[in-house]
């Protein structure tokens, strides 16, 4: 810091203006005497600091320290890990130890039950992929995993947008050659081929024009790129399209839409909704009225997946709309530039990150669907996305179909906590503090100081009560190094026919935000909840379970009366 004041004293007695680059940290330099423009990049590369982003490196960097293992933690990893079950990872079995490699040991005490706490995993169900009897009787392995292992485990329903997809009755593979020619049609009835494939879109041949090019396949969940094709339109006939092909190929299985949400989705009582092809506020819109008509649907999150150039364009109005965003870079890959994926990247996950709503990243390991080992571009890939701020990582043909699910959580688990020891959190905080700005909202003040209190006493955890979530997720938005305990207290409710208490939703529901772990009071006990017998019984569990130590110091959010209090416990032996 030294060297750098004296570099910048040097630039002003230069005589040139200095002024903080928004996204980083190095000196941007305007000078008014051409001369002395040689002298301009030595200043520049002497006045970096070692921050990137919100990557932290200290100062004198030992690169030996990089070979040391990693001190051991209650915590494995704050990112969290959506796992997508398919064919490879449905039994029994195999799903208890993708539980057990995205979170670990869940203990029980009385009067309280820790639901998510070390690690947390979503299940994923993809509805582009089989049908829904095969997702029943996933999601009926799931639950039996669940029982066997005492892991919460939040539910996922991926829909399937509005795509053009092929249809392929006979399920057949279907070669096609490069540089033949190939017909799509919009009658569904014909057979696919090699020369004719029908399609489910009767306005393709007014949507494009010759030279266009046209993708697809079926990569984004296998994970294999030769079962895509990329073609190029020479020719429109009435409503057939004739294409030549670029690549060659081979098409396997049938694709189809199935409208599952309000058969499937109620049944299950689906915590997270994955709404495909987010184009607009307005679908987001239309899908929580949907869902408000189907009872405990309700509380569903609704999590938009930005797959095409026109999601991004109204980027700003789906945040604002949706519960959380999901970055589908795979489709839109195909629609942005190579180069361009990354900073949409680093964009919408700061954006989401300020508005304190969940980002999930996808396609970070495809290698890992035929290998036991990342890459070394794709476990870079996993460590930036957490430094960009990502709340979770999710996998899709890695697990659907891959040959390794459970090594490929518990590796992804692994480079997320590595990832994390390297997160400036400082620099974040003080980022976030200063973009909301003051006078800030009631609860917006109290969790970013509990944030702050916990940073300057070095509190080991923070433990919010809340009802709703909010709380607790406004607090994990400052991104604290310390975990986050949300103790959900259930609250009865009534529909005039039934009694039913609330708080499971809410503690699964949180399973998918950096950082927040959640602990559900007990509802069977509902005359023992005051905020010092519930505190008691987490702070005494949190010592049992080894996640507080004696001489530990803990920031406790709760209500008492009217008023949001933050205070500071200091642990005895």
């Amino acid at each position: 810091m030294m060297r750098q004041r004296r570099h910048i004293n040097f630039v002003r007695r230069k005589g040139w203006q200095v002024s903080p680059h928004s996204h980083s940290s190095i000196i941007r330099l305007s000078y008014p005497h051409r001369r002395e423009l040689t002298s301009l990049s030595t200043v520049c590369l002497c006045v970096k600091m070692v921050v990137s982003n919100y990557l932290f490196l200290e100062e004198p960097i030992r690169m030996a320290s990089i070979l040391e293992p990693s001190k051991p933690s209650f915590f494995p990893a704050m990112t969290k890990i959506v796992g997508t079950l398919g064919p490879n990872s449905r039994s029994v079995e195999v799903i208890s130890g993708c539980l057990k490699a995205g979170m670990s040991d869940c203990l029980f005490a009385a009067g309280l039950l820790c639901l998510g706490v070390r690690g947390s995993l979503i299940a994923r169900f993809d509805f582009s992929f089989g049908d829904a009897k095969f997702h029943q009787d996933t999601l009926e392995n799931l639950s039996m995993a669940i029982k066997a292992t005492q892991k919460l485990c939040g539910v996922m329903l991926d829909t399937l947008g509005p795509e053009l997809l092929l249809v392929n009755k006979s399920e057949h593979p279907i070669a096609l050659k490069e540089d033949s020619f190939v017909i799509l049609t919009p009658d569904q009835d014909k057979q696919a081929s090699s020369d004719l494939l029908p399609i489910n879109f009767s306005g393709l041949s007014k949507a494009v024009k010759k030279g266009d090019d046209i993708f697809i396949g079926q990569y984004l969940f296998t994970g294999n790129e030769t079962t895509s094709v990329w073609m190029e339109v020479a020719e429109v006939k009435g409503e057939d399209v004739v294409c030549r092909i670029k690549n060659s190929a081979t098409l396997a299985g049938p694709l189809y839409t199935l409208h599952v949400i309000s058969t499937w989705g109620v049944r299950n009582k689906i915590d997270f909704l994955s709404l495909s092809y987010a184009r607009r506020a307005e679908d987001v819109r239309h899908a929580r009225e949907f869902l408000s008509g189907l009872g405990d649907l309700r509380q569903t999150q609704i999590f938009a997946k930005i797959e095409n150039v026109e999601g991004l364009e109204n980027f700003d109005e789906i945040l604002q709309e949706a519960d959380g965003i999901i970055l589908a870079r795979g489709n839109l890959g195909i629609d942005l530039p190579p180069e361009k994926v990354f900073l949409y990247q680093k964009e919408a996950i700061y954006k989401c990150n300020v508005a304190g709503k969940p980002a999930v990243v996808t396609r970070v390991v495809d290698s890992m669907t035929d290998n036991l080992r990342p890459t070394r571009a794709e476990a870079t890939d996993v460590a930036n996305a957490v430094l960009d701020g990502a709340d979770a990582i999710l996998l899709g043909a890695e697990t659907l179909r891959g040959l390794y699910p459970v090594e490929t959580i518990s590796t992804v688990g692994k480079i997320c906590s590595e990832a994390e020891k390297a997160y400036h959190q400082d620099l974040y905080f003080k980022k976030a503090v200063k973009h909301v700005g003051e006078p800030m909202s009631h609860l917006e003040s109290i969790a970013s100081s509990a944030v702050r209190a916990a940073i300057k006493v070095k509190a080991s955890i923070i433990i919010c009560f809340t009802s709703s979530g909010r709380a607790a997720r406004l607090i994990a938005k400052y991104r604290p190094t310390m975990p986050v305990l949300s103790v959900v207290i259930p609250r009865l409710r009534t529909n005039q026919l039934s009694w039913t208490f609330s708080g499971a939703f809410e503690a699964r529901q949180s399973l998918i935000v950096r950082g927040l772990f959640p602990m559900l009071a007990d509802p069977r006990h509902p005359a023992e909840f005051t905020n010092e017998s519930v505190l008691k019984v987490a702070l005494d569990h949190g010592k049992a379970s080894g996640v507080i130590k004696p001489h530990d110091r803990v920031v406790v959010c709760q209500k008492v009366g009217d008023a949001s209090v933050v205070k500071i416990i200091e642990l005895q032996d």
